[in-house]
């Protein structure tokens, strides 16, 4: 079995994510550590932390998996905003270990024409910057469609990085169905291959969690656009032949389509129907 969930407001603070998302029928979710379009971030309250940690082993939840801010982009060409991301990243894998045992997935950043091979030492080094022997989340790459000048278009360009974290049992991916299809891979039609691939560049030792969407575009477009779940170009064959894999049981899978709570739970009660 897996868990399944999605993105939720975290305005309410940590046990109302938790309730909010037993409500939608799900067993995990996932929030952004501070404002996705920009860099503020909400004081956290320990002890509302604390209870959800609690919610969240009564309602035998699945590991959480929190998502930085889209403006963070640690491989930038401009110094200042190289430096306000590597802030942001320090920052926010101090926050998790508020809710400890979870993972932080993100984006691994755009060289913005410099090249991958300038961007990918400069992403590790802010990891190697960030990250401590004692914490206990587990940072996640995702899988990306390649659009413009993103970094992690591939698994080779996950696994450059990965070799280059020092802390290797505190680093893995978060495998996005839309992105990895938009970036050339056929999760729809040979899932198996995909994940042999995964499994011999990177290791499926590595691969944490899935965030689960179909695409609006066909494979190999590199334009990143999410669909609901059987609208799109995956297909309900396509993500059911994901989620039911034996290689992926056991792992948190977050929704990220275009949906309002409505939809959410439709598509959390469908996920959950396949599964029996």
């Amino acid at each position: 079995m897996i868990n399944i969930g999605c993105h939720l407001s975290s305005s309410g603070g940590f046990l109302a994510m938790g309730k909010h998302a037993t409500e939608l029928g799900a067993d995990t979710f996932a929030f952004f550590t501070r404002n996705p379009r920009g860099g503020s971030a909400k004081e956290i309250d320990p002890e509302d932390a604390k209870a959800l940690v609690e919610y969240m082993e009564k309602e035998h939840f699945g590991k959480l998996v929190a998502h930085a801010p889209y403006t963070m982009n640690v491989c930038a060409a401009k110094p200042d905003i190289k430096e306000f991301s590597r802030n942001m990243l320090k920052e926010d894998i101090l926050r998790m270990e508020y809710v400890p045992g979870n993972y932080y997935n993100f984006h691994p950043g755009s060289h913005v024409g410099q090249g991958a091979e300038e961007a990918i030492p400069m992403i590790a080094d802010a990891l190697n910057d960030a990250m401590f022997e004692e914490q206990k989340t587990i940072v996640l790459l995702e899988t990306m469609a390649g659009k413009g000048s993103e970094v992690g278009r591939n698994f080779e360009e996950l696994k450059a990085i990965i070799d280059r974290v020092e802390l290797k049992d505190k680093i893995g991916v978060c495998f996005d169905t839309c992105h990895t299809w938009d970036g050339g891979y056929d999760v729809v039609g040979n899932i198996d291959a995909v994940l042999d691939e995964f499994d011999k560049v990177i290791g499926l030792d590595k691969l944490y969690a899935l965030h689960l969407n179909d695409s609006k575009n066909p494979m190999d477009s590199h334009k990143d656009r999410h669909e609901k779940i059987g609208e799109g170009l995956l297909g309900e064959e396509g993500i059911r032949n994901v989620i039911t894999h034996p290689l992926l049981q056991g792992k948190p899978f977050i929704l990220e389509t275009p949906n309002e709570d409505d939809g959410y739970k439709a598509e959390i009660a469908l996920i959950r129907s396949w599964m029996v």
